[in-house]
């Protein structure tokens, strides 16, 4: 018997296009090489009559950032009826939305740093909470936009409300966590492997740290205590049913541990699109867990359905 056709949906038109590029195409190469049928769709407004013409018994969702990540594409999927992957339509708006995932992460129960919403017009030259504090575009990824204010700082940085910012008008503003970057995964409701994240370029694990080559080291399994270990593992599979994802998932954490081994554990953000570039963490993850890359493919495309 035959495998599935599947459209596997890259690129796109967000800042993010050469990340879904690059997630893209290995995730079509690994499906190929498990027999699937498989046509790579580099994204455009008419994707919709693109779709309608292929007719795919699945569509791999590959796309990062706005119109891929955020509900868009999963609404426009679910009207053609065509079975896709990751999470359903509210989810990944929700998700998308920092300040309103962790309100519904801290009714869950889950630790989250103090922020608090705003225009970037309203935060001029008077810091809008005692600085460190992160300022983060409420919807967009890879760290696209953060800008971290040290203590330091007499100021907010100018390019928040200058015409060269480019991601949005509102902003989180988010007490700054210092500590350890820690991620864990999530597959079929169960929890992965939990990874530390070294960024070697710069401070924080920023785009580069992300998808540049030797830009971060990946620590797997990350070497904390197995009481921490765990913890980040139920909080990250609380924070993917709480927010209602589907497929897989990846929660971000911060953890400081230089005063105490409990020390301080938040959550960050979950993420409804992982990367799945070379470089990428949730394919680690899979891999530490028994899986080669095209049988975790594979169980994405097996896992797909409409009504998310």
């Amino acid at each position: 018997m035959s495998k599935k056709h599947v459209a596997v949906l890259m690129g796109g038109f967000s800042s993010e296009r050469p990340v879904s590029l690059a997630s893209g195409n290995p995730c079509a190469a690994a499906l190929e090489e498990e027999g699937y049928r498989v046509t790579r769709v580099d994204v455009s407004r008419n994707v919709a009559s693109v779709l309608q013409e292929l007719r795919p018994d699945v569509a791999f969702n590959a796309l990062h950032g706005p119109y891929g990540e955020d509900g868009t594409i999963q609404g426009l999927l679910e009207y053609l009826e065509i079975p896709y992957t990751h999470s359903g339509v509210l989810a990944s708006a929700l998700a998308m939305d920092k300040v309103q995932a962790k309100k519904v992460a801290a009714a869950a129960g889950i630790p989250i740093a103090f922020s608090r919403s705003m225009s970037r017009f309203d935060i001029g030259n008077v810091h809008p909470i005692e600085p460190p504090y992160v300022v983060k575009p409420v919807r967009e990824g890879s760290s696209f936009g953060v800008v971290i204010v040290k203590e330091d700082q007499s100021h907010p940085p100018q390019v928040i409300g200058s015409s060269d910012w480019r991601y949005g008008d509102v902003v989180m503003v988010e007490k700054y966590v210092a500590g350890r970057e820690l991620t864990c995964g999530v597959m079929d409701g169960k929890a992965l492997a939990v990874t530390e994240i070294i960024a070697k370029a710069n401070t924080f694990y920023d785009y580069d740290s992300k998808y540049a080559a030797g830009g971060s080291e990946h620590v797997i399994p990350a070497q904390i205590s197995p009481k921490i270990y765990q913890k980040i593992q139920e909080l990250a599979v609380k924070a993917h049913e709480a927010i209602g994802c589907r497929g897989v998932s990846r929660s971000d954490f911060r953890y400081d541990d230089r005063f105490s081994e409990d020390g301080e554990l938040i959550w960050m953000e979950v993420n409804t699109q992982p990367g799945m570039t070379p470089t990428s963490l949730l394919p680690e993850m899979a891999i530490q867990s028994g899986l080669t890359f095209g049988e975790f493919v594979s169980w994405i495309v097996e896992d797909a359905s409409c009504s998310r």
